[in-house]
């Protein structure tokens, strides 16, 4: 039995640091490498796809932007404002049929911060959870009737921390789905910057698209962290019952992992209060 708790521990220290290994490797993927580039292959073909759309709305956001900026036709009919209507209509197709590059600069700009923070720390070695020599002592000392409520306290922490790490994992793995989305569906806001009264809708695509690439950074940070914190063996009394010690690290250890959780999942809201967005 006392046996069966330690391995059951171990086993969920594992999975966090396996989690947190995917995690590492996920932030420091793009797109194109996520599971093989299949699905960025379909994503470019739908964004590909939509270009035609988005070049029919471009004429139609210009005219309509034409319409609402020109009081006259003989507004239209000077040379500075057709050339500014020129090079509007000019780079508003730029944005649209090259928005795909543009966003994966984008992209990339982040990705180097985030490729930055995980040189400085160390890439891919960030420190392990491991179960503390004095749990692992506490847990052999106590009898089979003494290790029923060990074996209850083992099991309900051992079932929250998993939960934890399947929803940061989750978190994650949404930041991947979100920026598909975005590439996919680009052409569309991005032919809103053809006319001044609807080019608010192409600026807001963009910094929100910039805040998804950011998620990453502040993912990154949060983990190495906590990572450094949790490295940090917990202040345990070996003196204190079995039951007692192994709860306080449970305790613990999901107390800073809930922190955790709740600083991945608000890294879009952090990225937006930080960049202004």
């Amino acid at each position: 039995m006392n046996n069966w708790v330690i391995r059951n521990l171990l086993r969920t220290l594992e999975t966090w640091n396996n989690i947190q290994a995917d995690i590492w490797q996920l932030l420091l993927q793009s797109p194109e490498e996520f599971r093989g580039g299949g699905i960025w292959s379909a994503i470019v073909n739908i964004h590909g796809a939509l270009r035609a759309i988005g070049l029919a709305l471009l004429v139609l956001f210009f005219t309509v932007g034409v319409v609402k900026t020109c009081g006259s036709f003989t507004e239209v009919k000077k040379p500075e404002q057709v050339f500014k209507l020129f090079i509007r209509f000019a780079l508003s197709k730029a944005a649209v049929v090259y928005g795909l590059e543009l966003m994966m600069a984008l992209f990339q700009i982040a990705q180097g911060i985030i490729s930055t923070i995980a040189r400085t720390v160390g890439l891919g070695v960030l420190p392990q959870a491991s179960l503390p020599e004095e749990v692992v002592t506490a847990i052999d000392d106590v009898g089979f009737f003494n290790s029923i409520p060990l074996w209850s306290v083992t099991l309900i922490g051992s079932l929250v921390i998993t939960v934890l790490s399947i929803i940061i994992i989750m978190t994650v793995y949404g930041r991947f789905f979100k920026l598909y989305i975005y590439a996919a569906i680009a052409p569309i806001p991005l032919s809103t910057f053809a006319g001044s009264p609807t080019e608010s809708v192409g600026r807001n695509f963009l910094k929100s698209y910039a805040g998804v690439c950011l998620e990453g950074a502040i993912i990154i940070l949060a983990c190495v962290i906590f990572s450094l914190y949790a490295s940090s063996p917990p202040a345990l009394v070996a003196e204190e019952e079995a039951v007692t010690l192994v709860w306080s690290y449970i305790v613990e250890l999901a107390f800073n992992m809930l922190i955790l959780v709740g600083a991945v999942k608000a890294s879009d809201r952090v990225v937006k209060e930080m960049m202004g967005l």
